[in-house]
């Protein structure tokens, strides 16, 4: 009876991806440890995880998948290859965790983990539960000849059909991805639950922002004022492009401040920042001609991924005197400070199924942030266009946005009723925080496994 009482509190959960860059599993794993589970989190660890995991042991372990070596072989060959590597130290790992009362997949990727993770379970006798992000087909459709007609594409879907269907639980991260799984994959155990954003993304003081600023002016002088002389202003102890500290401690904002655009990515295909770039050239063009009603723009891009290096030679090849573009990794404590420290938000995620939600999205409501959300299927279902954010679909919409946001910055009087809505809505949307959230809707599932 102890035995089994204690893999009553053990859980797996599986990444076949980043952990530090996969948070909606990073916030599973602290909810459980937060509930007095004990996790096995399964995973590649090439950015530094949530510290609350890493800090954890022994009840929280990190095994640590090895990557794929890199090979010369042709693509098809790359990925039976990328498959077979990945099977066998998916099955090293999951042979090295405590026995577990359940296990929880991402999914995508899902091949082979989906395999993989159900027959462990069968053998196991353990829960199988996957939480849907996506598909793995679609994603697999935007890099392949003939989409999802290509043959990979037709097995990952035929392997996602096969195996969600046996799962003992399923969670998904929007109402019209339930539908789509219920009356198309004949997937009836899906449970929605919505990503909300953390605590650690929330509004900030002034004085938080100007610490961040005075950080980041280390590495990027961007954020270092114009002027040096700024420094010898009367009671002005520390200064950067946007505020300024007085000898006193207070923090103010400098009048004739630049403002901050901020968007992260993985820099995928399902994100097309060519929509950002030429919505830049709008708004370069238009500073241009009424310098007077539009501020320097800042464009921080953060997040990394394989079409990063190809979108940095296009940005160097651009030709701005109103806006600069930077594109750094954060540190994940800062990542939520310049979102709070941020003016607007833009997200270009467009979704290879259409079903799934931005989590970048949730993170700047939480900050207070407002957004300019590219618009799809189920976009709606998080952002309401005028009520806390803006939807567009083309740059030309963007670059309207743009200039409607930010002319006569910072203070346009003509905004100041829509700031007070969005501000509204932000609050009440950052009243629903993620850990209440899966203690609502999560956590009554998987205790009905014990």
């Amino acid at each position: 009876m102890a035995e089994l009482k204690v893999r009553n509190k053990n859980v797996c959960i599986v990444v076949l991806g980043d952990i530090g860059r996969s948070p909606r599993m990073e916030y599973h794993a602290c909810s459980f440890l937060d509930h007095s589970y004990n996790v096995d989190l399964i995973g590649y660890v090439e950015s530094k995880p949530l510290e609350q995991l890493s800090t954890a042991l022994p009840r929280c372990k990190i095994h640590e998948l090895s990557p794929v070596p890199v090979t010369n072989l042709t693509p098809t060959l790359k990925l039976i290859f990328k498959t077979f590597w990945q099977t066998l130290s998916l099955m090293i790992a999951l042979a090295s965790i405590r026995r577990s009362s359940f296990l929880l997949l991402q999914n995508p990727p899902g091949i082979p983990a989906l395999v993989v993770c159900y027959l462990y379970c069968l053998i196991t006798r353990t829960k199988f539960v996957i939480d849907w992000h996506n598909y793995t087909y679609t994603i697999l459709a935007l890099g392949m000849t003939g989409g999802e007609k290509n043959r990979f594409c037709r097995i990952a879907r035929w392997i996602e059909r096969k195996f969600g269907s046996k799962a003992d639980a399923n969670f998904c991260v929007t109402k019209a991805m339930k539908e789509d799984l219920t009356n198309n994959w004949n997937i009836r155990n899906v449970t929605v639950l919505y990503d909300r954003p953390p605590l650690q993304f929330h509004p900030i003081e002034l004085t938080k922002k100007h610490e961040l600023f005075m950080k980041l002016s280390k590495e990027y002088p961007q954020f270092l004022p114009s002027r040096y002389d700024d420094l010898k202003e009367s009671g002005v102890v520390e200064c950067t492009a946007l505020t300024q500290k007085l000898s006193n401690g207070t923090v103010l904002h400098k009048p004739h401040r630049m403002a901050i655009l901020v968007s992260s990515t993985s820099w995928t295909p399902d994100e097309d920042f060519g929509i950002l770039l030429d919505a830049l050239k709008v708004y370069e063009k238009e500073a241009n001609n009424r310098p007077q009603n539009f501020p320097f723009l800042l464009c921080v891009i953060t997040g990394k991924g394989p079409q990063k290096e190809e979108y940095q030679k296009k940005i160097e090849q651009l030709k701005f005197s109103h806006v600069e573009i930077i594109t750094p990794w954060l540190d994940t404590e800062d990542y939520p400070t310049l979102l709070a420290s941020a003016d607007l938000g833009v997200c270009l995620h467009w979704s290879s199924s259409g079903l799934d939600l931005p989590m970048k999205v949730v993170d700047m409501f939480g900050c207070g942030l407002p957004v300019c959300a590219f618009d799809f299927k189920c976009l709606h279902e998080l952002v309401k266009s005028g009520q806390n954010g803006f939807v567009f679909q083309n740059h030309e919409q963007l670059a309207e946005q743009l200039m409607f946001w930010f002319e006569n910055f910072p203070s346009n009087p003509s905004l100041v009723e829509s700031k007070e809505i969005f501000r509204k809505n932000m609050s009440s949307f950052q009243n629903l925080r993620w850990h209440d959230n899966w203690t609502n809707v999560a956590l009554p599932i998987f205790n009905s496994f014990i």
